[in-house]
């Protein structure tokens, strides 16, 4: 194991190492890497993700065109929507979300931080037809 060639290369990324940055998949979060794309060949992405701008309109319903997602909830809270089911993930939480399934991620508190593993890094997102109209209102900031 060890004689084989490396796909894939050591990485270690400091606190100030990475910034947080705009221009991720969504505009009212920030996005800091924490260079496993790069590290792994584009087998895997890890980044923070955190609020940026109060919810409005949320997500909207999508799902993802990878092999592996999971989301560590870091700080704070958000609500998403799981096809019909209104989740609560919390601080400490780790949702997996099978490839393909419909969410919604439509609430969200002002400290929200989580981290983020997908593979590939390159993932895709798709919109997606409502799994339900129910989905509550967000909690405004104070």
């Amino acid at each position: 194991m060890g004689q084989e060639p490396a796909s894939t290369f050591f990485s270690h990324v400091k606190p100030g190492d990475t910034e947080y940055k705009a221009g991720g998949l969504r505009d009212f979060f920030l996005y800091r890497d924490l260079g496993i794309a790069g590290a792994t060949n584009g087998k895997v992405i890890a980044h923070l993700v955190k609020a940026n701008a109060p919810p409005t309109d949320g997500t909207g319903w999508h799902y993802h065109v990878c092999d592996f997602q999971i989301v560590v909830m870091m700080k704070g809270w958000a609500k998403f929507m799981y096809e019909d089911k209104v989740t609560l993930v919390e601080t400490g939480d780790v949702v997996h979300q099978r490839p393909g399934m419909v969410h919604y991620l439509f609430d969200y508190s002002p400290d929200m931080e989580y981290l983020e593993i997908v593979s590939p890094a390159d993932f895709g997102s798709v919109s997606a037809p409502a799994a339900t109209e129910d989905v509550p209102h967000v909690t405004p900031w104070k």
